[in-house]
């Protein structure tokens, strides 16, 4: 590449990233650059096939973040991340959500002005092409959804369980919010298997147009600023750590997700001062709130051996959502649970507890975990990876424990009832007898997991809030030209699998600096 300025550059190629570039990029009098740490997706089966995405984690395409050591959590537990063009749309399942109605209207009534349901709910229609029934689905968006057919018996049976159980059969993405319900997912996938990433869906149907540049193996290492205006990237591309710089004439826009755009802030000079100061970082902007307020979805596992063989063949493994208020009184459902078709022992064997060759596994998660944690620097090395401390089951409430034990209790007594006797065999992990709510806790605590939602360390808020630095039309505050697109900005994690949100996102910005620049 000769020409080294841009009217906009997307630090980023993941889920919202991908998007921001593919929307900006439309217009044919502006040139964008997007640059990614990682590879391209376009030549690797195992990234593009949808069914091998857990080959995916802790492998070259996952940044593996462990986190640091937890008080209440599972010490073991990773973070992981995509390396790769797409980012984690690349890289996890493709379960894929509009975010609940009262979820944006929330964002607003946070100070996320203009991101209410009926200011959201367009660009969710804009960005897909769904099968499913609804005048308010999109048909020609470049996110192809689709509702995963009913081929796996364990799993039907499963949904006969729930119904037993008094947890009906519902359609997810109708626009109305499920309180209790199950069913089969939408996941984002194509007819041939491969998954509808930001990366196949934005970017790969246009690679060769020309005011868009894409730059994978581009690791920015820092935001320069001319003055108060964001102007560029120095971004190294070889072994030697030599950069090169960069330039934006308009804007940067920073999509590197929510444990990495924290990081590249905080080494820009914009995050806690104090925190700045103890790397020897000069402070461009003093805010308190970079890396803080993240967010997560953790989950809890349970699982059976199974008395007939399960599925060898799947879309993607994990495929059935079901959705239960664990109180009276709730307008969305503080628990989730994915029903997966094969072993998932990654934090109990080292336990001692048993495994199995078939089995299946509930693993209940807790959609508004009231615990916060946080990102900081390592070091002001970009090449080191940050402190992450998500501080899982850390609320003085103890709400997120207890949603995760009743999660539990409410997974045995769906796996008792009749429709599932053909298939339920031993209960492998936490056992029988596992029974008081103490020891359940305590097992959760051990093994418990992350659904890898991360989420907050950036958020929008009201100008006048020093932990919010982003504002509502995500620009970061104080200085010019930077602005932030990926679930960092979210001020609460959404209720369902947030990736799709995600995307809406990059839709949003694009949106926002359209009308910015009109």
């Amino acid at each position: 590449m000769d020409n080294t300025t841009f009217d906009y550059l997307v630090i980023g190629g993941g889920s919202a990233g991908a998007a921001v570039a593919a929307r900006l990029s439309d217009d044919p009098t502006v040139t964008v650059a997007l640059l990614e740490a990682g590879p391209t997706d376009a030549d690797k089966d195992e990234v593009l096939q949808l069914n091998r995405w857990m080959e995916l984690l802790e492998s070259g395409y996952d940044w593996d973040y462990q986190i640091e050591p937890q008080e209440n959590g599972n010490s073991f537990m990773r973070q992981s991340r995509a390396k790769v063009l797409g980012g984690c749309s690349s890289h996890n399942s493709c379960i894929a959500f509009w975010a609940l109605r009262e979820d944006m209207d929330e964002w607003e009534t946070m100070g996320a002005t203009g991101w209410n349901a009926d200011s959201t709910y367009p660009l969710f229609k804009q960005l897909e092409t769904n099968d499913a029934p609804g005048d308010h689905h999109g048909r020609t968006g470049p996110v192809n959804l689709m509702t995963i057919p009913p081929h796996d018996p364990c799993g039907v049976a499963l949904l006969d369980a729930c119904e037993q159980q008094g947890i009906p059969r519902v359609q997810f993405n109708t626009g109305e919010t499920v309180l209790k319900g199950a069913n089969f997912f939408q996941i984002n996938r194509n007819e041939n298997g491969t998954r509808s990433s930001s990366s196949v869906a934005y970017l790969h149907p246009i690679l060769n147009r020309e005011n868009l540049t894409i730059l994978t193996d581009h690791w920015v290492r820092e935001i320069v600023f001319d003055g108060d205006q964001a102007g560029g990237v120095d971004a190294v591309n070889n072994a030697f750590g030599r950069a090169r710089r960069i330039t934006a004439t308009r804007e940067v826009i920073l999509s590197a997700g929510a444990i990495d755009s924290p990081k590249l802030l905080m080494l820009s000079g914009i995050g806690p001062a104090a925190h700045l100061a103890e790397h020897g970082i000069e402070v461009r902007v003093d805010s308190p709130g970079v890396g803080e307020h993240l967010q997560d979805h953790p989950e809890a596992v349970i699982a059976w051996d199974a008395k007939q063989p399960m599925v060898d063949e799947a879309y993607q493994w994990w495929e059935i959502g079901i959705f239960a208020p664990t109180r009276e009184g709730l307008d969305r459902p503080d628990l989730m649970m994915h029903y997966g078709s094969v072993p998932f022992d990654k934090h109990t064997l080292r336990h001692g507890y048993p495994t199995s060759e078939n089995t299946f596994c509930l693993t209940p998660n807790v959609t508004h975990a009231k615990s916060r944690g946080t990102v900081r620097l390592r070091s002001r090395d970009y090449r080191d990876k940050p402190r992450l401390d998500p501080r899982y089951f850390t609320d003085p409430e103890g709400h997120d424990m207890r949603v995760a034990v009743e999660g539990i209790k409410l997974a045995r007594q769906i796996v008792a009832q009749p429709a599932m006797a053909d298939w339920a065999g031993d209960e492998l992990f936490p056992g029988k007898d596992v029974q008081t709510d103490e020891d359940l806790a305590a097992y959760i605590t051990r093994t418990h997991n992350t659904v890898y939602h991360p989420a907050g360390s950036v958020r929008m808020g009201p100008e006048d809030d020093v932990m919010s630095p982003v504002d509502a039309q995500l620009r970061i505050k104080g200085v010019k030209g930077l602005r932030v697109a990926d679930a960092s900005v979210m001020p609460e994690l959404t209720t369902v699998n947030p990736n799709i949100t995600t995307m809406m996102i990059g839709e949003r910005c694009a949106q926002l600096i359209r009308e910015a620049s009109a």
